[in-house]
């Protein structure tokens, strides 16, 4: 069982930076891949980006170039850096972990809100 916990989110007005942590607890599992998604108020769930263990990232397109993932193996936190924030990045976010198992685990979400 894997506990996903995030944190960084709130109000910033646009063209301002966030950073997203994403902790997981009382785990022992490995987590081979890890990544954001985000899901905005009447649209479907969409990746932000995600990494793997080695490091490879895949950023989708709505936020490249404004965004960089990054994670410490060590204590597999993951961190999502934004820059550059727009009314359209508003939405909640939710961190996304794959253990070695192919088990995916969802957190519960941390809101983004960027006034228009």
């Amino acid at each position: 069982q894997v506990q996903l916990v995030e944190s960084g989110g709130g109000l910033v007005q646009t063209g301002g930076s966030l950073r997203l942590s994403c902790e997981p607890l009382k785990t022992s599992s490995v987590l081979r891949t890890m990544g954001w998604y985000r899901q905005a108020p009447g649209k479907q769930r969409e990746l932000v980006a995600f990494i793997t263990r080695d490091g490879s990232t895949n950023n989708a397109d709505a936020v490249k170039g404004r965004i960089s993932i990054s994670r410490d193996n060590a204590n597999n936190t993951l961190y999502l850096q934004m820059d550059s924030l727009k009314p359209e990045d508003t939405a909640v976010y939710y961190c996304n972990a794959i253990t070695q198992f192919g088990i995916v685990y969802w957190g519960q979400g941390t809101q983004v809100t960027v006034p228009s």
